[in-house]
């Protein structure tokens, strides 16, 4: 069984879009209607500010990854730079982390895990 079978299994509406961002962003993402809680009061965001430890970070990205309702995983990349080495460590293709840009801070593509697979895998520096 494919992992997009998987996915569509476990929800018959469709898949979620996973959220670890900052305020704003999350706040946009919940507005679009992306939003979800489910009757165990799992969500499917999760809310970072300077005060959010890096444990509760890794804990949402650990739970995020593990769910079959998830198929992408959208999260800023100075967040993902708080657990880089997880978002490295992980070779799924479901969910897909995808790293976006805050508000206060830019996109970089030399940090982004997935565009430096793809250089590597095609050879291109």
């Amino acid at each position: 069984m494919s992992a997009a079978s998987k996915v569509n299994q476990a929800n018959p509406d469709g898949a979620y879009i996973a959220v670890i961002a900052d305020e704003d962003t999350v706040t946009g993402v919940l507005l679009a209607g992306a939003g979800n809680i489910d009757k165990k009061r799992n969500s499917n965001f999760l809310v970072v500010d300077n005060k959010t430890s890096q444990a509760k970070i890794e804990e949402a990205f650990r739970n995020f990854t593990k769910r079959e309702d998830i198929a992408i995983i959208m999260i800023t990349q100075k967040v993902a730079d708080v657990i880089r080495y997880l978002i490295d460590e992980y070779t799924k293709v479901i969910p897909t982390i995808l790293e976006i840009p805050s508000k206060d801070h830019p996109y970089d593509p030399s940090k982004d895990s997935v565009m430096t697979k793809v250089k590597r895998l095609t050879g291109v520096e």
